[in-house]
């Protein structure tokens, strides 16, 4: 078999034309951004080539999730999981459940395909751990097959404790617990019940079991050196003042990093929470609360609230490349030399990174300016995507510290077929309404204009160069400029992608 094409820059060159229009009219040394040399050798093997856990790495690396785990054993006020859209990214959203076997089979298909492949996890639909025999089964096949490629799981804890010897056994090293309260009167608002030694709990006892065993079972884990992170959603009203507390208290147990996520509301998803019109944080709402927690634990800021199917680089769900149908006309070809040259290769880009960053920072001096700014991006660190062909902007906050990932916000398409479509472009614009500028590989003419008037920069001359370099490159200028306009107020979106 001749060796494959590590996809690096294969579609570098692709940012060719404007569109056309129609239509009416981290801190740096802390958190997932950390680095080599902020963490211990052993805990930076560990998350150096995995997406979830390292902001570095999910420029470069691709997680898929296996769903084999269809069963909960709790309900959760903002979770539906009989909802589908293959154009929805939320967890919990599955297009096809899998048997082990067939989720063994699609690991190796993916792999063969994809080599920035690097973790494989079990995030439901339902709960991992309320289905052991197939998630530890699935385990075992995906061990045999491809060993260089770690294990996660995410639970509601509720089971946990049972299984952390398992865990052990499996080598999985990175665990996620959904942990959205610590105090039982804040629980019973959130965990309508739970089912627990064959009963089913309602209201506090309820949300005080869930609670007691999440605790133990974090300690359990954190005491065999496996790594924890703590996913929080944020429920305005309902637990955003009482996660600074769970931050504390998940901390002061060992877990390694904190994800505090939005609420997805939708009523088209017809969860309680949504049915009930209970609302989702705004963007400077969720930036608050991280920011008040930072300072405590390791932040994570680049989640995506994958599918529990998804493939793919975080930010891309490639997951309806590989069906089960199509899986089965797929020849598997597992090639570990070219997994092994894309990682070397990342290795060198990630030095050639900070080399540069470094060297850009030096000049950058005192001040208390601070500016958000998008970034449009398909990978590698670099700006390389189209502001027409964006489904995301990433968002750094530009301070005299340096360039941090604060967020991300996901848009539709404005392009679509060469032409933009101008409805569109008005969400496009309000997604990052915050910004100071949008750096982009390419924009045409007509939305430039349009962004220009909203007051965001449009920056196309750091196209294909390293990000953070040219996002303290562009901040240079901007501090020399002296005027810095107030920005509004970005927004969230939640939801199927409208345009897609």
């Amino acid at each position: 078999m001749p060796p494959k094409v590590i996809p690096i820059f294969e579609h570098a060159a692709a940012a060719t034309s404007g569109c056309g229009t129609k239509g009416g009219s981290g801190k740096s040394s802390c958190g997932s951004g950390a680095g080599q040399g902020d963490l211990s050798p052993e805990i930076w093997e560990k998350v150096k080539n995995h997406p979830c856990y390292s902001e570095q790495a999910h420029h470069h690396f691709a997680r898929m999730h296996v769903a084999v785990a269809p069963a909960c054993n709790i309900q959760c006020n903002y979770c539906n999981r009989k909802y589908d859209c293959s154009n929805e990214s939320r967890p919990g959203v599955v297009s096809e459940k899998l048997t082990p076997e067939l989720a063994a089979k699609k690991v190796l298909a993916v792999a063969s395909e994809v080599p920035q492949l690097t973790v494989v996890g079990i995030a439901g639909p339902g709960d991992a751990l309320a289905n052991p025999e197939k998630t530890f089964k699935t385990f075992e096949l995906i061990q045999k097959g491809a060993p260089d490629i770690r294990l996660c799981l995410s639970t509601n804890g509720l089971m946990l404790p049972d299984h952390v010897q398992t865990i052990q056994d499996f080598n999985v090293d990175h665990v996620t617990i959904t942990i959205n309260m610590i105090d039982p009167e804040v629980g019973e608002a959130i965990y309508p019940w739970i089912y627990y030694n064959r009963k089913r709990w309602k209201g506090r006892d309820a949300a005080k079991i869930l609670a007691e065993r999440q605790m133990e079972g974090l300690e359990m884990l954190t005491s065999k050196g496996i790594l924890v992170k703590v996913n929080s959603v944020m429920i305005p009203g309902v637990n955003d003042q009482h996660l600074v507390e769970v931050n504390r208290m998940v901390k002061s147990k060992g877990a390694f990093l904190h994800n505090i996520m939005p609420l997805i509301s939708e009523a088209e998803h017809g969860t309680y929470y949504g049915l009930n019109g209970q609302r989702g944080p705004s963007p400077q709402e969720l930036k608050k609360l991280q920011d008040d927690c930072e300072g405590e634990m390791n932040l994570m800021r680049h989640c995506r609230q994958c599918r529990a199917d998804a493939v793919g680089l975080l930010g891309e769900d490639r997951s309806a490349e590989f069906t089960s149908e199509k899986v089965a006309e797929m020849e598997v070809n597992y090639d570990a030399e070219a997994r092994q040259a894309y990682q070397a290769f990342v290795e060198k880009e990630r030095q050639d990174q900070q080399a540069a960053l470094q060297g850009e920072l030096a000049g950058l001096g005192s001040s208390e300016v601070q500016a958000l700014v998008a970034v449009a991006t398909k990978g590698s660190g670099r700006i390389n995507e189209h502001f027409g062909h964006a489904s995301e902007f990433q968002i750094y906050e530009l301070s005299a510290q340096g360039a941090k990932f604060v967020g991300h916000r996901r848009v539709d398409h404005y392009c679509e077929g060469g032409y933009g479509e101008e409805e569109v472009l008005e969400t496009v614009i309000s997604a990052i309404n915050d910004c100071a500028a949008v750096f982009v590989a390419k924009i045409g003419r007509c939305p430039k204009g349009d962004l220009e008037k909203a007051g965001i920069e449009p920056v196309d001359a750091y196209a294909h160069e390293y990000i953070e370099q040219s996002l303290i490159a562009w901040f240079k200028e901007y501090l020399a400029r002296g005027t810095y306009a107030e920005r509004g107020e970005g927004r969230l979106r939640q939801g199927a992608y409208i345009a897609a």
